[in-house]
């Protein structure tokens, strides 16, 4: 099939790397040589093979000037983040599940495979199941990303239990990855950016 076909930007059209405007050009730069090689080592496609961008990764061109302090801000939760990198996908798990985003899933569930998560546990996180397996603080992570997510609120119950687990540290930093894969999960659903396969 031919990539018009696949529709693979959902309700944007595929950005062509030809014709980028300058500001465009930084954000494609900054994708292409951090973050596409970053998926394409944990398994997922986030750019095609004429160097068209594919996932959120597109849809972030179309306001670039946002879109490259927001990469900023990722970049600084993942390398200062106190939390181990796997709790750290199962918060982006968590987040999908609750959005029903299917290209995060897609995504998370092939860097949970690098982590080591099994595919029932990767497959029970993507779906918001009960999730057996998991330590005690991917577990919390886990509730407390859901109730954030889906209810808006932390109960006094929870936090108490994740301040004991996580730390108060732990919480803020649970909070700000959620908070970029809760806007990630909302571009995708609102452009309706399909799974690359």
């Amino acid at each position: 099939m031919s990539e018009s076909s696949q529709n693979f930007g959902g309700r944007v059209p595929l950005f062509d790397p030809k014709k980028l405007t300058i500001a465009q050009q930084a954000v494609y730069e900054t994708v292409s040589s951090k973050l596409v090689p970053w998926a394409e080592a944990a398994g997922f496609q986030a750019k095609l093979d004429d160097g068209k961008l594919v996932g959120p990764f597109n849809t972030i061109l179309l306001s670039p000037e946002i879109a490259n302090s927001f990469l900023a801000l990722q970049a600084s939760e993942q390398e200062h983040t106190s939390l181990s990198e796997r709790v750290r996908q199962v918060v982006i798990l968590t987040v999908g599940a609750v959005w029903k985003c299917d290209y995060e899933r897609y995504a998370h569930a092939a860097v949970a495979r690098k982590v080591g998560f099994s595919e029932e546990i990767i497959s029970a996180l993507a779906e918001g199941t009960d999730v057996e397996g998991l330590s005690a603080a991917e577990q919390l992570a886990q509730r407390v990303t859901w109730q954030l997510t889906a209810e808006r609120r932390l109960s006094a119950e929870l936090y108490s239990e994740a301040v004991s687990v996580l730390g108060a540290r732990g919480i803020v930093d649970l909070i700000f990855l959620a908070g970029c894969y809760l806007s990630i999960s909302a571009l995708l659903n609102a452009f309706q950016v399909p799974v690359p396969q």
